[in-house]
């Protein structure tokens, strides 16, 4: 009798064991197993994912189907270089509406289109199961829309409300020495694919620097000589005398054939992100067209779609990483007075010690006997502008030193100049 108990007992754990990942599984796909296809639109990504269908032979293409379909939400959610979820808070949030977000009728509502077609079409299992693969057309804005409504992904009107989203500059990539504006001047392609970027941008809510706006010649005007210390790149000290937070360089290739007496043309663009207070890069992707007989500037376009939503994805990461620091400042202090070696130690320390008081934290660059170069992050509940922290850095020096004080040469959105002299 104990020995048929035990029996039965072992047979029901082991029945729930079994049971266990059916239940975890749910209404998630079988498979997750997708790849990214292009960016069809800044609202629409083309991905082509597969599915696994069981169940009496008339319904496995239709289940197939439909978990492809899971597959291709899941992996604009969590999959890939540049998923919607960045961080471990957005995927615990989302968690709790996992199962019922996967319902297939709610997934439904995210295609916008599919292949006719399969690229693949398998019996598995035995005959028991089929395999399917083929193209979908994901709607990302209304699945970020929807995400947003449920207090998964914080909204951009959240985050511009907190911090703003970064301001963007967009120049061609040219060989070192040369001059990115002159560049975009004088090819007309590179114009047209920079405008195209611009175009996305915008529609993405981004505030966009154009060159050819004034206050940007204003400000390309008075500081470029004041950065012409800071490296060889002439994007980056172009970022960096505007202040824009991030920049963007691209590069665009061309290839034409003849078909008959039909021209081809296929266009790549190279598209990278650069964080302007250091020039890290942020994200780099190339984009490709399809070959047709199409102007220039049609297939510029299409493989600038297919790389730059990638890019911004990643732009948006570090957005996101950096906002849980603060806003980001870049100061390059120059001791210009006239400083016995002592003093010059005091003044060093009193601008440390200065920077340690306001700042959240603070990476020192480069210290020499004329130059202090740091990167800080301050709360921008309390410095929402440069000039803010321009002051209690001016201020709190000369309660700190006497004999010397701090003046300004340049300030914008991201960098201070400034200099120590002589009181």
């Amino acid at each position: 009798m104990r020995f048929a108990l035990k029996t039965i007992l072992l047979l029901i754990l082991a029945s729930f064991l079994t049971a266990a990942p059916l239940f975890a599984q749910g209404n998630l796909p079988k498979l997750k197993q997708a790849s990214f296809v292009e960016s069809y639109s800044p609202a629409e990504w083309m991905v082509k994912a597969a599915g696994v269908g069981g169940g009496k032979k008339k319904y496995r293409e239709k289940n197939a189907i439909e978990d492809a379909r899971k597959s291709a939400v899941y992996f604009c959610l969590y999959l890939g270089t540049d998923p919607l979820f960045n961080t471990a808070e957005e995927k615990s949030r989302f968690a709790f509406i996992e199962q019922d977000f996967f319902d297939i009728n709610n997934v439904n509502k995210y295609v916008s289109w599919e292949s006719a077609e399969f690229t693949l079409r398998v019996k598995i299992s035995g005959g028991k199961e089929l395999k399917i693969e083929k193209v979908f057309r994901i709607n990302v804005g209304i699945l970020k829309e929807d995400l947003i409504n449920q207090g998964v992904l914080m909204a951009t009107a959240d985050l511009v409300a907190e911090i703003g989203l970064p301001q963007i500059l967009v120049l061609p990539e040219v060989p070192k020495g040369g001059n990115p504006l002159e560049a975009m001047q004088n090819r007309s392609e590179l114009k047209h694919a920079s405008r195209s970027i611009e175009s996305y941008l915008t529609a993405q809510k981004y505030e966009v620097i154009v060159p050819e706006q004034q206050d940007f010649l204003n400000n390309y005007t008075e500081t470029m000589h004041l950065v012409e210390g800071t490296g060889e790149d002439m994007s980056y000290k172009i970022a960096l005398a505007i202040g824009s937070d991030v920049y963007i360089t691209y590069s665009v290739y061309i290839e034409r054939r003849m078909v008959g007496s039909t021209e081809n043309k296929k266009a790549s663009v190279s598209v990278r992100a650069y964080e302007t207070t250091t020039a890290r890069l942020l994200g780099t992707e190339t984009g490709y067209s399809y070959e047709r007989p199409s102007p220039d500037e049609v297939v510029v376009e299409e493989a600038i779609h297919d790389a730059i939503d990638k890019v911004l994805s990643r732009v948006n990461a570090y957005w996101k990483e950096d906002l849980q620091r603060g806003v980001q400042y870049k100061i390059i202090f120059s001791i210009t007075g006239m400083f016995d070696e002592d003093e010059v130690e005091d003044i060093q320390f009193a601008l440390s010690d200065v920077i340690d008081a306001f700042a959240t934290r603070s990476k020192e660059n480069i210290v020499t006997d004329q130059t202090m170069d740091y990167q800080v992050w301050v709360k921008p509940s309390e410095y929402d502008k440069a000039r803010d922290l321009y002051r209690d850095i001016k201020d709190d020096f000369a309660a700190e030193i006497s004999g010397a004080k701090v003046r300004r040469q340049q300030i914008n959105r991201k960098l201070l100049l400034l200099e120590v002299v002589n009181d």
